[in-house]
């Protein structure tokens, strides 16, 4: 089974909030401070327990020791992100800067890589809203100590946590309007508006900003899929808090962290009945069409439970070929090592998909040449179709020089008569 994160953005989500859940559902502080204390930085990181509308949090903060006496201007604050107060003298880094650090940190290759792809996204769309070349962005928004460690710090609890998969709720942004560098913007922020285009969002709550630009980046770059708490079973809970109180809306990040159920879901309800599977999918225009069949084998021998390729037109024209896995989720990862071994795929992508199948049970039945065995489908007990297999009718054809169409009848006949 997969191991799953959901991430419960009602209200809203930060870098401080994300990394407060994750100490919270039990990612260990000295780890924490091992891997951040290899940036380079002269920081301290402050966790205490609060209490938000009822609630039992973390909440998380990151205290420059440059200027610990005034911790609070370049702390996180979710109501009002340190983007958003007054810069300290350390906070603005370039990207070069920024890559520095990282590519210097004690991440593992994949985190480093990962880490300096999320801050090479958040430099792309500065330098989009402002229109100014990405060499030569300064990350107002998320370039400062905090924000440094907050994604650093994600990056690493992904993978402590062992997440393979993340989904999300719609992210609660928050309303009325918020002081950036640049002026005063109606919330979203210009750069969290950015990085949340294609995620579904709304407003509701307290009139502040509920989505900062690090809690965007995040939630963005992670959940493959937003909607309702998928099926799950979950063994770690974690609260992160926001800096405010609200009296009638829990100031929480909240994550589940679990194993994925591929079964049969129970107990009735609109997933009564369904099982939750991968749809892996991929297009290619410069593969031997002799090679798709040895991979079709492949992949079934990977726990695929259907394989099909599509005609598709690819970009200048060209024809290529649409190839779809149905897997179950616990055989994605093995799908997608054969997809990139046996075929020429530069990348995949992938969907959580449920479906509803037929009971199904062999029966055998007697023919003149032999026997052939019957695929009868049922649902709740009752029969609904019933067909011969078609390489049993094929063997007693060959045999017996009949024409398979009649082997075909004959077989059904025959399992008619004995089911009257």
């Amino acid at each position: 089974m997969a191991r799953v994160m959901y991430l419960d953005c009602f209200s809203g989500a930060a870098g401080d909030m994300l990394l407060g859940a994750f100490l919270d559902a039990g990612l260990p502080i000295e780890r924490l401070r091992e891997a951040l204390g290899s940036l380079g930085v002269e920081h301290d990181l402050r966790v205490t327990s609060v209490v938000r509308a009822g609630i039992t949090a973390t909440h998380f903060e990151v205290v420059d020791r440059h200027d610990a006496g005034d911790a609070h201007q370049h702390s996180h604050s979710h109501a009002h992100p340190h983007t958003h107060a007054p810069a300290d003298p350390h906070g603005h880094r370039s990207l070069a800067e920024i890559r520095h650090l990282i590519g210097h940190s004690a991440l593992s290759a994949a985190g480093k890589a990962r880490a300096i792809a999320l801050f090479q996204r958040i430099g792309e769309a500065e330098a989009a809203i402002h229109g100014t070349p990405i060499d030569q962005v300064h990350l107002h928004e998320v370039g400062a100590l905090d924000s440094i460690i907050d994604i650093a710090g994600a990056v690493f609890a992904m993978e402590w946590f062992g997440i393979e998969d993340v989904l999300a709720s719609p992210l609660n942004v928050g309303g009325g309007t918020v002081d950036i560098a640049h002026g005063r913007y109606p919330v979203p922020a210009p750069a969290t508006a950015r990085l949340l285009t294609g995620v579904p969002i709304y407003g509701g709550g307290p009139d502040v900003e509920l989505v900062t630009p690090t809690g965007a980046l995040l939630v963005s770059a992670y959940a493959r899929a937003y909607g309702a708490l998928p099926l799950m079973t979950i063994d770690r809970v974690g609260y992160g808090a926001g800096r405010r109180d609200f009296p009638r809306q829990a100031n929480v990040l909240r994550v589940l962290i679990g194993e994925r159920r591929p079964e049969v879901a129970t107990g009735g309800g609109p997933q009564a009945d369904l099982e939750s599977i991968v749809k892996v999918e991929c297009e290619i225009d410069d593969m031997n069409p002799q090679w798709f069949g040895p991979a079709s084998d492949r992949l079934f021998d990977a726990g695929a439970v259907d394989v099909f390729l599509g005609a598709v037109q690819m970009k200048k024209g060209r024809p290529g070929t649409l190839v779809t896995v149905l897997a179950p989720e616990d055989r994605r990862q093995a799908v997608c090592e054969v997809l990139f071994r046996e075929t020429t795929t530069l990348g995949v992508r992938f969907e959580r998909m449920w479906r509803e199948t037929l009971d199904r049970r062999w029966e055998s039945v007697d023919t003149a040449g032999g026997p052939v065995r019957i695929k009868v489908a049922l649902r709740h007990g009752q029969v609904l179709t019933a067909t011969p297999e078609f390489d049993d009718c094929l063997g007693v054809a060959t045999r017996t020089g009949k024409p398979l169409k009649e082997v075909q009848a004959e077989a059904m006949r025959a399992w008619y008569a004995r089911s009257a």
